[in-house]
């Protein structure tokens, strides 16, 4: 290949995996986004110093790395639960907008995905958990383990990626594993690597069922009794299936809000019900919410709800059209 002449379209190909690697480092698609813009860019400018001793997907991993971890700027990404204890405010507070909230990625991109990078696109390193856990790590110690044990690269191939020596490399790295187990959740040696499993999808229509019915006793019947519920943009979060049914109720009832659907899917891999809302007098439902599921033993351990309108980003329709009176609303 001649490199300069057919550089854009031979760097774009790896596109889609620069993206995922940045947002690990970041926690924030829109950041990992600018990121990849900038990666792209340098390396079209510096295209013709490009000597070949590392392959070109080497070098643009190099060069992203190396704008996550000197942009200072780029704060950790966090959740309501980091910021403060769990409470049931009388009076819902207003959202945060001067947080730097964890963002969701969307699974039409990581769908998109081709080799050499499918095998590192795991559903266990692409979890809300896990980016909240290595968001703990120092930029570069963040990049060595993502580089090793999510990447598989070679201690070697780490060193020239993130500037540093191999023994350098190893040592971060030792100090980086210990910190990411103790942020991750307890039980998360025993979940799958695979996409969300059939049991879990049973769970998650149960779950809309119990919902449809207006049924709390049957909602709670599917929770861990420390389960936990955040709503970013807002910074109060509820723990306990007491105050998580509490804050559920209400939404039962249509004259609260208006009429809820559900539609299913994934986001950060993790079951997903994409959340309708049809206030009243309104014609259809339109999306307002992605409800990310962790399931653990068969019961939710947490709900994370993200704010969006978004379902061009997610792959998801627009609207759902309303379901005819006295059926009973469902997700098949």
């Amino acid at each position: 290949m001649d490199l300069v002449d057919g550089f854009a379209e031979e760097a774009e190909r790896y596109r889609h995996e620069l993206r995922v690697h940045c947002y690990r480092m970041l926690g924030s698609f829109d950041d990992a986004e600018d990121v990849v813009q900038e990666t792209l860019l340098r390396a079209w400018r510096g295209r013709e110093s490009f000597e070949g001793r590392s392959s070109l997907r080497a070098w643009l991993y190099r060069i992203a790395t190396n704008v996550c971890v000197d942009d200072v700027r780029r704060p950790r990404r966090v959740l309501p639960y980091q910021l403060e204890p769990a409470s049931f405010p009388a009076t819902a507070l207003p959202p945060r907008a001067d947080v730097p909230w964890l963002q969701p990625f969307p699974d039409v991109l990581l769908d998109r995905a081709e080799e050499p990078d499918a095998t590192a696109i795991r559903r266990e390193t692409i979890e809300l958990a896990f980016l909240l856990a290595i968001q703990h790590l120092p930029p570069r110690q963040r990049a060595v383990l993502i580089f090793r044990d999510v990447l598989g690269w070679s201690a070697r191939e780490t060193a020239a990626a993130v500037g540093l020596s191999v023994a350098a490399v190893n040592s971060a790295l030792q100090r980086a594993r210990p910190v990411l187990r103790e942020h991750l959740p307890a039980h998360r040696s025993d979940w799958t690597a695979r996409d969300p499993s059939d049991d879990e999808r049973r769970l998650l229509a149960r779950y809309v069922t119990a919902w449809d019915n207006a049924d709390p006793e049957a909602l709670a019947a599917l929770m861990h009794e420390d389960i936990r519920i955040t709503m970013p943009p807002y910074p109060f979060w509820f723990e306990g299936r007491e105050d998580a049914l509490r804050s559920l109720i209400p939404n039962l009832t249509p004259a609260y809000r208006g009429h809820w659907r559900f539609h299913p899917t994934t986001v950060n891999r993790q079951p997903t019900l994409a959340a309708y809302l049809q206030p009243p007098g309104a014609p259809t439902h339109q999306l307002f919410a992605l409800d990310i599921f962790r399931i653990e033993h068969t019961r939710i351990a947490e709900i994370t709800a993200f704010e969006t309108t978004d379902h061009t980003r997610y792959g998801l329709p627009k609207t759902l059209e309303p379901i005819a009176a006295g059926v009973r609303r469902t997700t098949r």
